[in-house]
């Protein structure tokens, strides 16, 4: 199989691939119904009555769960067709050397707008920590292109963007966690679709970070470099495929 992937059969499959991508964000936007979800804000406020200050939160403006959906896949079907066409010759260069920016940049967009999707699904609001877990997400993404570029340059693979990319990516998991287990101990799970979710996309996620250890290792197939990044695109195509529909059924169908 390492043989039969060639530059021009990876551009056809980026083609496929940014294609099932539009093809989804257009069905999302097009069959779901109105999701609106109120993103917050909280500020100090002094009471009057109480003579102290107490926490207050207002809502700043409301942001529609389908959008969301069809923004990452439009992000990712935007990267797919870039680096099929006009990128295409330094999208080849840069496979040859063994990195691939757009992937870790168009990462750094779409699994980051994935995150808040899941993030609002367990009732984070706060438009700050929204921003946070966004940002975290991009970090751990970004980092893995540093690992890429770092690693153009040392004789043994240095692991050490790798490792810290890890930690920043855990840990909107944990939060988002956190706010299952809070909800469940007080009497209200959420629903079992939220779950499926957490788990399955929590697993794709590892996937990844997988992938590039088999890629950098250079175990079996994943000693030719383009076959790491085809596994790179199945991945990202599955797994968004996999929570837009996942929340399509949960939330947003008719």
């Amino acid at each position: 199989m390492i043989r039969t992937i060639s530059l021009t059969t990876l551009r056809k499959f980026n083609i496929i691939a940014g294609s099932l991508h539009l093809f989804q964000g257009i069905v999302v936007l097009l069959l779901s119904k109105s999701f609106l979800l109120p993103i917050s804000g909280s500020y100090l406020k002094f009471n009057n009555a109480t003579q102290n200050l107490e926490p207050t939160t207002i809502t700043l403006f409301n942001l529609s769960l389908p959008i969301l959906i069809a923004i990452f896949l439009f992000i990712c079907a935007t990267a797919h067709f870039a680096i099929a066409t006009v990128f295409n010759s330094l999208y080849n260069r840069q496979l040859t050397a063994g990195i691939n920016a757009a992937r870790w940049i168009e990462y750094s967009m779409s699994a980051s707008v994935m995150i808040v999707a899941i993030s609002l699904l367990v009732g984070i609001y706060d438009f700050m920590s929204l921003i946070m877990m966004f940002s975290l997400v991009a970090i751990m993404n970004l980092l893995g292109l540093v690992m890429e570029v770092h690693n153009q340059t040392t004789k043994k693979t240095n692991w050490i963007s790798y490792l810290v990319g890890c930690l920043a990516g855990v840990i909107p998991w944990v939060v988002i966690a956190f706010y299952l287990w809070m909800g469940a101990s007080n009497g209200s799970s959420a629903p079992a679709f939220v779950y499926w979710i957490f788990v399955s996309i929590f697993i794709f996620f590892n996937c990844f970070a997988v992938n590039m250890v088999l890629q950098y290792k250079k175990i079996g197939p994943w000693k030719n470099y383009i076959y790491g990044e085809m596994v790179y695109i199945i991945l990202s195509l599955v797994a968004k495929s996999l929570l837009a529909w996942q929340v399509f059924a949960g939330t947003l169908r008719p």
